[in-house]
């Protein structure tokens, strides 16, 4: 059986105790950020005197950058930016989780604060009301880095059963998907399902519809709440895209695209353009579906295990081998969305969110033109 952490065997019933206790008119805020890994979240709690209806109640904070992997020790501050209020689950009312976007000693985007770049372009095609659904994969380990109840020395049953599944047999770790679930519903953050997944211990969450910049916000959101849950019982969740080596299923985060014209009568011409589209800029998106320019995702976009080749753009209705999938009933209806498959488990939602709208939406320069302006 996989380790679970030590904090998770202390006496929550203690811990209750003190959760439960009044505190006033006064606030927990905690705010959270990507860190200079690009993968990693950061939070650290202030008292407020009173509970913040809005994002403009919540001032700006500070942190040491250097121990983030954002700074040097000799010029470490770094600005906290609050861009998206949530209420907290772990806490609960009136506490609050803020997401923030971080700014460099000059008030300049940091290298990871990806979200400043993505939310231009959201505002360039925001007539198109682009939504967005991405569909969250990860994996549950031990401590120890072993996948969660998987034999010590040894493998569980080859890969079948699992998927949608039920029973002791099949579902594992249950406990933690709907804890998980029923946090980003108090919260706020728009969580619309979730499943088990093909591989043994692997799940998938997904989020939306979202539009533009909302996407990237309740998606990294979503993913704080994950890990805090697997804190809270003493495990791991891996957004790494090929946890597992051989005959096992990747992890990704399918992006689901619609446009305003994709869903009115006749969308469908607008799904084919844009697929079209995608198709002349592969390499491009690939760079940007994983935080390190694609390696991640050589692991995983094999052609085998339900993904496409990573050298080969492919598209097709209700084909799950494909780079972009245009699911059945959208084929019927003629109109609808479609759902690229290739971003990585890890990736940033700001990269894959503003390429995808970049390339459908924007003519060549368009965007270079506005940011020059």
């Amino acid at each position: 059986m996989a380790s679970v952490s030590v904090s998770s065997r202390l006496n929550k019933g203690l811990r209750q105790h003190y959760l439960s206790l009044p505190q006033g008119d006064e606030c927990q805020v905690t705010y959270i950020w990507i860190d200079g890994t690009g993968e990693g979240l950061r939070n650290k709690t202030r008292t407020l005197e009173r509970e913040p209806q809005t994002i403009d109640d919540i001032p700006e904070w500070n942190f040491d950058g250097s121990s983030t992997y954002q700074a040097e020790g000799s010029n470490s501050d770094m600005y906290l930016i609050p861009v998206r209020m949530f209420r907290d689950p772990f806490t609960l009312d009136p506490n609050k989780l803020v997401l923030c976007e971080v700014l460099k000693y000059n008030r300049l985007p940091t290298e990871t604060n990806l979200r400043s770049g993505c939310n231009k372009v959201m505002e360039q095609v925001k007539e198109h009301c682009v939504w967005f659904g991405m569909e969250q994969e990860y994996t549950l380990l031990g401590v120890d880095g072993h996948p969660f109840g998987w034999p010590t020395n040894g493998f569980p049953g080859p890969q079948g059963p699992y998927y949608c599944g039920v029973g002791a047999d099949n579902a594992y770790g249950r406990d933690i998907v709907e804890c998980h679930y029923k946090a980003c519903l108090y919260s706020g953050v728009k969580i619309c399902g979730t499943n088990a997944e093909v591989m043994p211990f692997q799940w998938e969450f997904q989020v939306g519809p979202c539009e533009g910049i909302e996407m990237g916000d309740h998606l990294w959101v979503s993913r704080f709440i994950l890990h805090r849950v697997c804190e809270d019982f003493g495990v791991v969740a891996t957004l790494d895209p090929k946890p597992m080596k051989g005959n096992w299923n990747g992890a990704g985060c399918h992006t689901n695209v619609s446009t305003k014209e994709m869903r009115d009568a006749g969308g469908l011409q607008y799904i084919e353009q844009a697929v079209e589209k995608l198709s002349k800029r592969h390499a491009e998106h690939i760079r940007v579906y994983d935080p390190r320019g694609g390696q991640d995702n050589q692991r995983r976009l094999t052609g085998f295990h339900e993904t496409s080749s990573i050298n080969d753009f492919s598209a097709g209705v209700a084909n799950r081998g494909a780079s972009i999938r245009i699911p059945r009933q959208v084929g019927q209806e003629q109109r609808g969305y479609f759902e690229d498959r290739r971003p990585s488990a890890n990736c940033d939602p700001y990269a894959v969110t503003r390429a995808i709208a970049r390339t459908c939406l924007l003519e060549e320069g368009e965007e270079e033109e506005e940011q020059s302006k």
